[in-house]
């Protein structure tokens, strides 16, 4: 059983900038962060439709250089993990190479994408729309269950609608 800290990540865009914020905090049930940091990266690269972690990851990568990594046990970022039932690699799957496998990889999609039953389980919360939970370093009917308890009473938890308002600050 996983027992270190979660760092939920988000990176919001303008231009050719990138701000990158993670969440830090130790329990799927907590409702306030123990710390938030973030860092902008200048000349991202451009958006290419189906490699997406290629733009992000180093965003993501940046951020983590703020944080002591040997702490942190679970990884969730907005996105999957795969792409598609026959498990292209998603930003989540890439995420979880580059970090050498060794922190586990929750992803949190809002909208469905393509041919991904396999690798997804829908969550429902106080919402009539479902989130997309998959996951790597752990079951996904584990990470699905540990997004539907997150505090909060609304479809997105506490938490990442906090991360996602920090994101889009000046």
């Amino acid at each position: 059983m996983l027992s270190g800290l979660k760092l939920a990540i988000d990176v919001y865009y303008r231009d050719e900038h990138a701000k990158a914020v993670g969440l830090q905090f130790r329990d799927w049930t907590d409702d306030a962060p123990l710390d938030i940091k973030s860092v902008v990266v200048n000349a991202v690269l451009p958006y290419e439709p189906g490699n997406f972690y290629k733009r992000e990851l180093p965003c993501i990568l940046a951020l983590l250089a703020l944080f002591d990594i040997t702490t942190i046990d679970t990884l969730i970022v907005d996105g999957y993990v795969y792409l598609n039932d026959d498990g292209k690699p998603g930003l989540g799957a890439h995420l979880y190479e580059a970090l050498d496998q060794k922190i586990a990889v929750v992803g949190v999609a809002k909208t469905s994408f393509h041919d991904n039953a396999r690798h997804v389980v829908t969550v429902t919360r106080q919402s009539k729309n479902p989130l997309f939970v998959s996951a790597v370093g752990m079951r996904v009917e584990v990470a699905a269950e540990n997004v539907r308890r997150m505090h909060g009473p609304f479809r997105m938890p506490t938490l990442l609608k906090m991360l996602d308002q920090e994101t889009r600050k000046a």
